[in-house]
């Protein structure tokens, strides 16, 4: 029972830093990445759907992402979405397939995006503290119920901290790369 709750608590943390990752990939550094993109929904037949989905995704040059549609008839919709989202770059649209020339960033805007990244990890590490507390309640209600001895519910606890904090360490080491990719240029 202990083994399945301690199971339980580190799958969902490393389901909250795989969330962190996906998360992140949609904040711009200085490249072109075709993750600032692939999760943005384009109308589809009536269907919301990725772009990744929709389209081969392309960064030939470091400041130009090229999406090239399955379906050249949904490159209207793919515009579309690309001008509603909070991206803040103009598609092209040429031929067959749209560019996005992606501008150079600002240093102002480079911290600001840093501290976008810092935000995304902090909550993530709140989100690793609320499993830890979950997992930790659920361990002293197996001890109550007789499940569990006390040296058990200690042993467990520490199990639960220990694999916390290798997680808030991965979160720290995910942002500090983050951070860095933001800054050079």
């Amino acid at each position: 029972m202990a083994n399945d709750t301690f199971s339980d608590t580190e799958s969902k943390m490393k389901k909250a830093v795989e969330v962190l990752h996906d998360e992140l990939k949609t904040v711009r550094s200085g490249r072109a990445s075709t993750g600032l993109i692939e999760n943005i929904k384009a109308d589809f037949y009536g269907t919301p759907t990725p772009l990744k989905q929709m389209a081969t995704l392309a960064a030939p040059q470091g400041d130009v992402i090229i999406i090239k549609p399955f379906d050249p008839s949904s490159i209207k919709e793919i515009e579309k979405a690309i001008k509603s989202s909070d991206l803040s770059i103009a598609p092209v649209i040429d031929g067959k397939m749209i560019r996005l020339n992606v501008p150079p960033l600002s240093q102002e805007r480079r911290k600001q995006l840093v501290q976008q990244a810092k935000q995304a990890g902090e909550q993530t590490k709140i989100t690793i503290r609320n499993i830890r507390r979950d997992a930790n309640k659920q361990f002293e209600k197996q001890e109550k119920e007789k499940l569990l001895t006390e040296d058990g519910l200690e042993k467990q606890k520490k199990q639960v901290e220990d694999i916390t904090k290798v997680y808030i360490d991965k979160i720290d080491e995910i942002i500090k790369h983050k951070s860095d990719e933001i800054m050079q240029n």
